[in-house]
């Protein structure tokens, strides 16, 4: 088995969209078999949480230097380039467990 990824997933208030590609994200990785811890908080908690993580998700354009891998997933919540969002996951959860 591979590593376990632990990852926090932010967004404006940490309660709605948030939980919401939290959902999304955990159906992604358990069909791929990369097993991962979720979190959640609020965007302005993501500077002192981040050093806890192996990647950081977002809803929300995040403009701060993260010390951690970071991508939107804001496509999980709109339903736009859901594809592209998905694989762009994929390869980067790969990437950094290829890395552990």
């Amino acid at each position: 088995m591979s590593k376990q990824l632990n990852i926090i997933v932010a967004c404006g208030s940490g309660v709605a969209t948030s939980t919401v590609a939290v959902d999304a994200v955990k159906k992604i990785l358990e069909s791929a078999g990369i097993p991962a811890k979720i979190s959640k908080c609020t965007l302005g908690e993501l500077e002192g949480k981040q050093q806890n993580f192996d990647l950081v998700l977002t809803t929300a354009n995040y403009k701060k230097t993260l010390t951690v891998p970071h991508m939107s997933v804001f496509g999980l919540i709109s339903g736009v380039n859901v594809d592209l969002v998905k694989n762009k996951l994929l390869q980067l959860c790969q990437e950094i467990i290829s890395k552990a």
